[in-house]
């Protein structure tokens, strides 16, 4: 069960409910990932609304990643998602307001 206090979120992927976490760690992947210089151009990046594909699929294995699961970037990639591409957005829109909202 996600503790939403510690910025956890759960979501259907693939064939069950998953728990996400931007962890410190996961946080400093996407930095690296998004060649962000620090959280807030982090932040700044997820403000703008703009992901590409690609960008939804690191937030979301990132997460996954930062909840303790080992998944590569391209398995979570060929994860099914209820929703096809809105349920995807709507899975890293959570994470990433779990994540930087009340900040």
């Amino acid at each position: 069960m996600a503790n939403s206090h510690r910025g956890e979120i759960e979501a259907l992927l693939g064939d069950r409910m998953r728990t996400l976490v931007l962890t410190l760690g996961a946080l400093a992947e996407l930095e690296s990932a998004f060649g962000a210089a620090d959280l807030m151009a982090l932040a700044e990046r997820f403000g703008t609304g703009r992901l590409s594909a690609r960008d939804l699929v690191r937030i979301i294995a990132a997460g996954l990643r930062g909840a303790g699961e080992s998944v590569s970037d391209d398995e979570v990639a060929a994860l099914r998602v209820e929703g096809g591409v809105t349920g995807y957005v709507r899975i890293a829109a959570d994470l990433i307001a779990a994540t930087f909202d009340g900040a």
